[in-house]
């Protein structure tokens, strides 16, 4: 499989904290990847520094052959292509949202190209309704719903048709229906040319939106497989703190039972 990212040994720090420490990991083309981690695992940093919009202090990240530095970011051709390649969706909408309408949230992206009028208006058409939005083109974000929110901040990346998707906590603070919606999206790039990389500590949803699965743990992989392999492992699980255990008694008798956070299936151990 031809790779899209190669990711060798990188690290990264917020000042003095570190957020990343020696993490390597390779995604392929058209791959769906879960990146899984509790908070502070260092999901949303790779996920940032996969968009270049963070590097490493150390290790380094390469896109389909090009080593991401900064110097290689401000070479505009470069920075213009990989743009256009390579959409980062932000997990709190709000921090992606800053336009007037729906419309021209949608439109910033191919004007910010430099396509033509034509094929602005075009593709900005086709991708509202694509995402269900055109009955809300003319309205501001702010006043939508979180998960109307979420999918304009989705069609605004897709509208450019870019090769990969990096997508931080998707699904998270959505209801139960506009959860479902993105699911179902994200199972539409199956078998496609995309790359689909999902920062997510949602258990239920990873075996419907990814093939290959990376968990993170103070900013390194201390594991990866297919989502069965990983699910499967309760231990994996309680160290990486996805899922913790409860301790009861019945009749004087001590049960550990793995709760999964936000799953629905329950294992018990005696």
């Amino acid at each position: 499989m031809a790779s899209t990212f190669e990711v060798q040994n990188i690290s990264f720090s917020y000042e003095a904290i570190p957020a990343l420490c020696g993490l390597t990991l390779h995604i392929g083309e058209g791959e769906r990847v879960a990146l899984l981690g509790a908070n502070g695992s260092g999901k949303s940093t790779l996920l940032r520094i996969l968009d270049a919009l963070y590097f490493p202090s150390a290790g380094s990240v390469t896109f389909k052959g090009d080593t991401l530095t900064e110097k290689r970011l401000q070479e505009e051709e470069f920075s213009l292509k990989f743009r256009r390649r390579v959409a980062l969706v932000f997990q709190n909408p709000d921090v992606q949202l800053f336009n007037p309408t729906v419309f021209d949230e949608v439109a910033y992206g191919p004007l910010q190209m430099q396509w033509s009028k034509q094929d602005v208006m075009r593709r900005v058409e086709e991708t509202l309704q694509f995402m269900s939005l055109a009955h809300l083109r003319d309205r501001p974000p702010y006043r939508l719903s979180g998960g109307e929110k979420k999918r304009v901040a989705l069609a605004s990346v897709l509208v450019l048709d870019p090769e990969v998707l990096l997508l931080d906590e998707p699904t998270a603070t959505l209801d139960p229906k506009s959860q479902s919606q993105v699911v179902d999206l994200m199972q539409q790039w199956k078998g496609t040319a995309k790359s689909v990389i999902t920062a997510t500590h949602q258990l239920e949803i990873v075996e419907d939106i990814a093939d290959r699965v990376y968990v993170l743990e103070a900013g390194t992989v201390i594991a990866e497989g297919t989502p069965s392999e990983v699910l499967s492992n309760t231990e994996l699980l309680l160290r990486a703190n996805l899922i913790h255990a409860h301790r009861h008694s019945h009749d004087g008798v001590v049960h550990s039972h793995p709760h999964l956070h936000g799953h629905a299936r329950h294992e018990h151990e005696h």
